[in-house]
């Protein structure tokens, strides 16, 4: 089995940070990423992440695990099963390998929400997507469809529209509140987006593939495709497992990334900060492998 100094659970931003002021401190460390570069790869256009006025996600995404990788730092693409806590740290076991650490960082963000509607699952792939960086090239001069009213929603939108000849945005609410303003200006100002706004999708209409969606149960519109950006619930499970306080869904930390179990830190989506972006995860990532740091200095 193979020790560590520290292992980081989580290849997003939090998770990379991490491993970058792990690097910095030369700790022994490994980083498990079930996804190279989280949620942030699946992202069009970032416009508020500093040092860069616009990037797609899967380029900032890479940049920031190249730059780890460039450090010497290990990183494998596995997914962690289980954690258990030892006399003296942490036995974590994946779908591969079994490994031993003295601290974990637990960076694992957050899997996209599904609509929760008859034939969602059957259809993905058939014209049901969570990803408009990864699809939307395929809906050039079609009509399709976007469901949320988030930056998420209003970007992959803007995404849409360049290569669709129509974009709906389906949103439960009166009003666009949740985006940044630049965001629904761009939107508003677009000629083939149509908000649709009060609205819910009740029905997925279509044999082997989406032909058309139900909404409020009364009203049906022909869509080629619908792009779900309804936000994101964190990966707790693991953590809940090993007894870490769980508030609202999410991991309860302090202002130094430590939760109740000793060792155990937590950064990014997956914890209770009120404000999910890239930038905090960063910070909190940044944060926590600080911590980690100083206790096993102290332990040495």
């Amino acid at each position: 089995m193979k020790k560590y100094d520290l292992i980081i659970i989580g290849a997003g931003p939090a998770g990379l940070t991490a491993a970058l002021y792990a690097a910095r401190y030369k700790i022994n460390v490994l980083v498990i990423g079930k996804i190279p570069g989280g949620l942030v790869a699946e992202t069009s256009d970032i416009c508020n992440f500093p040092s860069y006025p616009e990037i797609k996600g899967f380029e900032l995404a890479k940049k920031m695990l190249d730059q780890v990788k460039e450090l010497n730092v290990e990183v494998t693409n596995e997914e962690v099963s289980d954690i258990k806590k030892k006399k003296v740290g942490f036995e974590i076991i994946t779908n591969k390998n079994k490994y031993d650490s003295k601290k974990i960082i637990f960076a694992t963000g957050s899997e996209r929400k599904k609509l929760g509607i008859k034939r969602e699952q059957e259809l993905i792939g058939k014209g049901i997507s969570y990803c408009a960086t990864c699809d939307a090239a395929f809906y050039k001069d079609k009509v399709a469809g976007v469901v949320g009213g988030s930056d998420a929603a209003l970007t992959a939108a803007l995404l849409l529209v360049k290569f669709a000849k129509k974009v709906y945005i389906i949103y439960r609410k009166d009003k666009f509140f949740r985006g940044d303003k630049i965001w629904i200006d761009n939107v508003q100002k677009s000629k083939n987006i149509e908000p649709l706004f009060n609205s819910k999708i009740t029905k997925l209409i279509g044999k082997e593939k989406l032909e058309a969606i139900e909404i409020n149960n009364k009203k049906e519109i022909k869509v080629n495709g619908i792009f779900v950006e309804v936000g994101g619930l964190p990966n707790i499970d693991l953590a809940e497992d090993l007894g870490v306080i769980i508030d609202k869904k999410e991991i309860k930390v302090c202002d130094k990334q430590k939760t109740n179990v000793k060792g155990f830190f937590a950064a990014g989506d997956v914890t209770n900060n009120p404000l999910k972006q890239i930038i905090t995860a960063c910070g909190q990532g940044a944060i926590a492998t600080n911590t980690a740091y100083r206790e096993l200095m102290k332990e040495k």
